[in-house]
């Protein structure tokens, strides 16, 4: 395990780097979720199924978020990505990978898509957990977790849960953000995994994305949340067979 600080524009990023016993392999980012930060449970154990499978992972806090700079309120989706690019720019200059794969989970989830489609030049695949399409398109609805607000005049700030209050900019962010192009640029392999109980994420985003993804296998976990806290070892084990498979192509 190796702890690092990547920059992107002045705002540090706290990552760790985990290897399995390879001179050289793929290597998976992995991104976090909204309030989350790199080191909740469900992320861990997907980045061990991920080492198992023979790839390395780095995962980090992004901007506002666990001991990364800035502060959570200014967090905006535009810098979410700018945060990835830079780990992904990182990630680059590390000579023992071999291919890089992006992982979100929600909002990282979300992330992990948009840059996918920036850059699918960069990214050989990517697996996405529960992602959080409906932002963009909620916020242009006037929506954020049950809050409503008038879109065309977004407050200064918004208080969306209790005690957890976002700028305005996060919202008209959202608004300009449009996933489905994303989705439709990304021409690699996706592994797609969604609970049926998750009450925060609709499943049904996700078995439409995984319909215009080109190449996704989209895994609907029986009984799962949306923190993939009942059955980990079913998410696992579908990430470690994935990943197993691409490899051995």
């Amino acid at each position: 395990m190796q702890n690092l600080t990547i920059m992107d524009d002045g705002i540090r990023l706290s990552a760790v780097l985990e290897r399995p016993n390879k001179d050289r392999c793929p290597l998976v980012i992995v991104l976090h979720g909204f309030t989350s930060n790199k080191e909740k449970g469900h992320t861990l154990a997907a980045c061990r199924a991920m080492r198992e499978a023979g790839c390395a992972t780095l995962r980090f806090d992004l901007y506002g978020h666990g001991e990364s700079g800035g502060k959570f309120r200014d967090h905006t989706l535009y810098k979410w990505i700018s945060n990835t690019l830079a780990v992904l720019e990182y990630a680059r200059t590390l000579d023992f990978v071999t291919d890089i794969y992006l992982s979100g989970h929600s909002q990282g989830g979300l992330t992990a898509a948009l840059v996918g489609g920036m850059a699918p030049d960069l990214v050989k695949g990517m697996i996405l957990r529960a992602p959080a399409f409906m932002i963009p398109r909620c916020a242009r609805e006037g929506s954020m977790l049950g809050k409503g607000f008038d879109p065309l005049r977004i407050p200064r700030e918004a208080e969306i849960l209790p005690g957890v209050v976002l700028g305005g900019s996060y919202i008209r962010v959202a608004q300009t953000l449009h996933v489905e192009d994303a989705v439709d640029r990304f021409p690699g392999p996706v592994l797609l995994l969604h609970g049926d109980a998750d009450d925060v994420v609709p499943l049904a985003d996700s078995v439409e994305a995984a319909g215009r993804y080109r190449d996704c296998q989209l895994a609907v976990i029986p009984g799962e949340t949306h923190h993939f806290d009942r059955s980990p070892e079913r998410m696992e084990t579908l990430i470690r067979d994935w990943l197993t498979a691409r490899r051995e192509k």
